[in-house]
């Protein structure tokens, strides 16, 4: 398959690499074009670092991520519990950031996620990648030539999700919690204050969706079902 160019948004600075670091890792290993962008700034991420300090932190955080995988990081810097999908001057910039990367696929959130803003992403990663292709829409940048596919990423812990496409990551794991553990200020948080070891909870999670799979770690996808988006080519590595 030639070269690809591939747009994965999230809401918060993490979302990507817990839901699909390894694909994208393993995209970026062979040889695709991978773009990283998280629509929320992720300042209310903490109880103890106020919310301008913690936005520096967390958007430095992503920017270390990405670079682990030389993929190009964006953030349409929305506040925390502010992502609106009828916010215009979010879906323009989505539309904006669409044509310039041209994508071949989009990765986002599934349209059912745990949280308002990650349901809020996917709508308007979906309404986005519609308007793009439509030339009178902002007429000052070029359309994107068509509709593209989106694939859809895990929910936290898997929960009400079952991928009908997956991703042998075994060979990326090790990155994908890197790419994770460059997020100190979540990590520390979640540790300290819920108990939890992400990086450990981010494994356990690869490795079921791996036994489902028959292989040693995985991520799993489902393709958004509406036309023109369907194909016959497998784009997933």
């Amino acid at each position: 398959m030639s070269k690809m160019s591939i747009l994965a948004v999230g809401c918060h600075p993490d979302d990507l690499e817990i839901g699909c670091g390894g694909t994208l890792a393993k995209l970026n290993s062979l040889g695709h074009r991978v773009t990283m962008c998280h629509v929320a700034n992720g300042n209310k991420g903490h109880v103890v670092i106020q919310p301008e300090e913690l936005r520096v932190i967390r958007a430095e955080e992503a920017q270390n991520a990405g670079k682990l995988i030389g993929a190009e990081v964006h953030s349409m810097n929305v506040p925390d519990l502010q992502v609106k999908s009828d916010n215009d001057e979010l879906i323009h910039d989505l539309i904006r950031l669409i044509r310039e990367v041209k994508p071949d696929y989009i990765i986002t959130h599934n349209p059912e996620d745990y949280m308002k803003d990650h349901q809020e992403v996917s709508k308007a990663v979906y309404d986005a990648s519609f308007s793009a292709t439509v030339p009178h829409m902002l007429p000052g940048v070029q359309a994107h030539g068509r509709v593209v596919p989106i694939y859809y990423m895990d929910t936290l812990a898997g929960i009400n999700f079952v991928p009908d496409e997956f991703v042998d990551i075994t060979d990326m794991i090790d990155i994908k919690l890197k790419m994770n553990d460059c997020h100190q200020s979540q990590l520390a948080w979640l540790k300290e204050h819920d108990g939890i070891d992400f990086l450990e909870f981010v494994q356990s999670c690869s490795r079921f969706r791996g036994i489902q799979s028959g292989v040693k770690y995985a991520e799993g996808f489902r393709r958004c079902q509406a036309w023109p988006r369907l194909t016959t080519q497998r784009l997933l590595p």
